[in-house]
């Protein structure tokens, strides 16, 4: 009996180990290309191009950044892509929870059909010239809408969130209607809080998709400095550095280029773009659980 209490300890303490050796390669793998991109960015452009910077800056600076912050559109840009990742994101949400809890209604006869129509939207699509022909008769084109309500509802959403919602004891919408709760009551007061877990996710999903999105600054308001985005502009950033930023001559451009190396704005700019989504990710990950409706039945 000590032999084998003996062996159970030493075996476990050989998992801790490993465990242990192997979560920190993880991280290792995982840290590192983040912490390479953030030292790359407040490093000394000039510096930069010799190469050879792992997770620490050589020569520390930030030139980058005041680089990027003096284009004048860019605090416009934030402001809108802050607005449509807040408001595109809650309303897609609203809209794929909807959807989801009426296709997940088995008195809803029509739930067969809506549920075709929408997985054909996944494979099938009219492409981008009839794509723009519509919004132009939609008049979105030049408003803030235009990012908004073409991606309202997507199917995929609907059916993660349908799938979550169909694996809730029915007898808690059952029980609600013999209170005399109606559908809207049923799905506002124990459909959502029950969702958390798969709310946070598609959440997450439609925040980030929002606040990475330029493409459609490009073709519907790139010409429009009202309702420009932060992506869109530090796009154009990057593109004036590769280029030069309009340098008039060749020794301009070269004297511009040896102060700003593309590769130190990229890094810049990639570290703008994704922080706050890493400060917004912590407050959801709390909901990525599961089994929040064990014990629900019998309360």
């Amino acid at each position: 009996m000590p032999n084998k209490a003996f062996n159970a300890t030493r075996s476990d303490k050989i998992f801790d180990i490993c465990n242990i050796i192997f979560m920190a390669i993880v991280l290792i793998v995982t840290l590192y290309p983040f912490l390479n991109v953030l030292a790359i960015s407040l490093n000394d452009s000039i510096d930069t191009v010799r190469g050879g910077i792992t997770i620490w800056p050589r020569a520390f600076t930030f030139e980058n950044y005041k680089t990027i912050f003096a284009y004048d559109t860019l605090l416009q840009g934030l402001k809108i892509s802050i607005l449509r990742t807040i408001v595109g994101a809650v309303l897609g949400l609203l809209s794929a929870s909807m959807l989801a809890y009426t296709l997940s209604r088995p008195d809803f006869q029509a739930r067969k059909f809506v549920s075709t129509f929408l997985a054909m939207t996944m494979y099938f699509s009219g492409g981008l010239i009839p794509g723009y022909i519509l919004m132009r008769d939609l008049n979105l084109i030049g408003t803030f809408w235009v990012y908004v309500l073409p991606g309202l509802v997507s199917a995929f959403n609907v059916f993660i969130v349908r799938s979550f919602i169909d694996g809730l004891p029915y007898a808690l919408q059952e029980s609600a209607k013999l209170d005399g709760a109606n559908d809207f009551t049923v799905y506002w007061r124990i459909i959502l809080p029950l969702c958390k877990p798969v709310l946070a996710t598609i959440a997450l999903f439609l925040a980030v998709g929002q606040w990475n999105s330029w493409f459609d600054t490009y073709l519907y308001n790139g010409s429009n400095a009202t309702w420009t985005t932060l992506q869109y502009e530090l796009m154009k950033v990057l593109q004036s550095t590769q280029q030069g930023g309009g340098a008039i001559n060749a020794n301009d451009m070269a004297k511009q280029m040896a102060q700003i190396s593309p590769e130190s704005i990229k890094m810049a700019i990639t570290i703008v773009v994704t922080v706050p989504i890493l400060i917004v990710y912590p407050f959801l990950q709390k909901y990525f659980v599961s089994g929040m409706t064990l014990g629900a039945v019998k309360s």
